[in-house]
């Protein structure tokens, strides 16, 4: 486990989420591999446009937007930046918690978790946020639709990722 102090993030009154799960039949280690490596120049597999667009929306209404990338490509540690992220909780190979920085009538967190199956892996992807007033749950809910393609396809990717990582090559 990291220094850090593991911290569960549970979903509280007025919290809301969205949450993807999947299996997915490549190794603990790959998955997180994958789910380290998302950002920076590498993007954000399934719906990177749509992400690009969020950062400038944010750098335009006075936040970091994405120009901040990553402190190394392969690497993370916890505290530093990542797009218009912090890394807040990071215990390898199982989870990574993301702490929003943009500009939110809220907070937000996007979290991966990956347990062991005998068969692969389990992905759970959960977006949380904490609404502040009614801005926050309009925002919300304005966002949703978007939500429907950002996170499910970002999930999937990663699985695809992962288990290209180990496919084996034919020569």
């Amino acid at each position: 486990m990291s220094s850090v102090l593991k911290q569960e993030l549970t979903v509280r009154h007025s919290m809301l989420h969205d949450r993807q799960q999947m299996p997915c039949s490549a190794s603990v280690d790959s998955v997180f591999d994958v789910v380290c490596g998302l950002g920076g120049d590498s993007g954000w597999p399934g719906g990177n446009v749509l992400w690009q667009i969020r950062g400038l929306i944010d750098r335009v209404i006075g936040g970091v937007g994405m120009r901040r990338g990553r402190v190394d490509s392969c690497q993370l540690h916890v505290g530093e930046p990542l797009d218009f992220w912090r890394v807040e909780v990071l215990d390898p190979p199982h989870l990574l918690r993301l702490r929003a920085e943009m500009k939110l009538p809220g907070t937000a967190w996007l979290e991966f978790n990956i347990q062991p199956r005998s068969d692969g892996v389990w992905i759970e992807q959960t977006a949380y946020f904490q609404p502040s007033g009614l801005m926050g749950l309009l925002y919300w809910y304005i966002l949703k639709p978007f939500h429907r393609f950002i996170f499910p396809g970002l999930a999937r990717a990663i699985c695809r990722r992962a288990e290209l990582a180990i496919a084996p090559t034919i020569s």
